[in-house]
């Protein structure tokens, strides 16, 4: 018998057939007598419906109420998955993020989770009870409902396993495991076996689509070794976990693709100490989560000046531009330019550490494609590149033949 926390993204509750095979899957684990705490999703497309809905009345909505709609979603879900359960005779309970103990800070839209009391979870399991929890959702300790960002469903179950201490973490989602590429990009990806928390974290971070980031330095933090496997069959998936020797022999892991990125140029900068701290504190009190940065120093004549070019998410892009906005005139630049036609293209694997011209052969690569190259950030084990939106895929299976095959 086993304490199992199982986690179903959207797409694998995006129906009532779908949400009824997920309900015959749990059965088969509660018949063997385990535990069950099932996390999931808001069925497909509905956060981005609910997002339109509140847009179509406003186009910047109040954080808060933001929260309050969207929460909505996985509620949805957490009930008829219980309703499921009921019809094949499964003793289940659904609960909110709330009732499940999960207390977050009060940063609407992108709260992190401070702690979770998982004692009422307990107490059902104890019953011989399913319990399913609203990914995705916590309230701050004034009872405030809150939402974890994007993909926040990956960290509630990630974060359950840690406090329930469970034998076992799966995060089923509507992909066999986590692959060398999109798979729906590149038709010859291969799915890995085994990967690192730390390549895990960076395929994430840099536009994976398998999990999110959070939820994988989470599962790091408390050492949560999970699988990500597939909800519509049996396969086995891929094993996440702390790095082992033999994964250094591989260079290149996998090769992502982040579509949902944004550029903003500040032109004209003026180039003095404080500046950039200011412009980014602003930045980051308003929320706006800012990856790469490339500053380019004006060595003409008259005062010193810089163009500062940073991207960050597309959703931010709004908020953002209100932001910088409001600096102008403190700050004295020239003018504002943004870009949502861009791409991220990021390779990955912790073999960079001990293998040298890997830089080379990707520019190189670029380059024979005609891709031009905007912005490079690196790190000891990913290498990644701002390109043209345009020629982003063909980039990317390029990039996957010269490392992977």
């Amino acid at each position: 018998m086993a304490l199992i926390v199982q986690k179903y993204g959207g797409t694998s509750v995006g129906n009532p057939d779908r949400i009824k095979n997920v309900a015959a899957r749990v059965a088969k684990y509660h018949a063997q007598g385990d535990k069950i705490v099932v996390v999931v999703s808001a069925m497909s497309g509905v956060t981005d419906n609910l997002i339109k809905l509140a847009k179509e009345i406003m186009p910047l909505p109040n954080e808060r109420e933001m929260d309050v709609l969207l929460a909505t979603g996985e509620q949805t879900t957490i009930a008829l998955a219980a309703i499921a359960l009921h019809s094949i005779n499964i003793p289940a309970v659904s609960l909110t993020g709330a009732q499940a103990g999960i207390v977050t800070d009060g940063v609407h839209t992108k709260a992190k989770i401070q702690n979770i009391s998982p004692q009422s979870v307990h107490d059902f399991l104890n019953q011989g009870k399913v319990v399913i929890v609203a990914g995705f959702q916590g309230m701050t300790p004034e009872g405030q409902v809150t939402t974890l960002g994007r993909g926040g469903s990956d960290l509630t179950a990630i974060a359950l396993a840690a406090a329930l201490e469970a034998d076992l973490c799966q995060i089923y989602t509507d992909v066999d495991g986590v692959y060398t590429a999109d798979p729906r990009i590149v038709s010859n990806a291969k799915k890995l076996g085994e990967i690192s928390y730390d390549e895990m974290l960076e395929l994430a971070s840099l536009g994976a689509k398998v999990m999110q980031s959070r939820s994988v330095e989470f599962a790091k933090k408390f050492g949560v070794i999970f699988e990500v496997r597939s909800s519509l069959n049996e396969n086995p998936g891929t094993i996440v976990k702390e790095e082992t020797k033999s994964m250094e022999g591989v260079v290149v892991r996998g090769v992502s693709l982040d579509k949902n990125q944004a550029k903003m140029t500040l032109v004209a900068v003026p180039d003095k100490p404080g500046v950039s701290a200011r412009i980014f504190k602003a930045l980051g009190d308003a929320t706006v989560n800012v990856d790469m940065i490339v500053q380019n120093i004006s060595h003409g004549t008259g005062a010193p000046s810089t163009d500062l070019s940073f991207t960050l998410d597309k959703p931010d892009l709004l908020k953002a531009q209100k932001v910088i906005d409001s600096l102008k005139k403190e700050i004295g630049f020239n003018k504002v330019i943004t870009s949502e036609k861009i791409g991220k293209l990021s390779i990955v694997g912790v073999g960079m550490k001990s293998h040298t011209g890997v830089a080379g052969i990707m520019f190189e690569t670029l380059a024979k494609e005609g891709v031009n190259i905007e912005m490079i950030s690196t790190s000891e084990i990913k290498i990644s590149v701002v390109i043209d939106l345009a020629k982003a895929e063909q980039a990317m299976k390029a990039v996957h033949a010269a490392f992977i095959g």
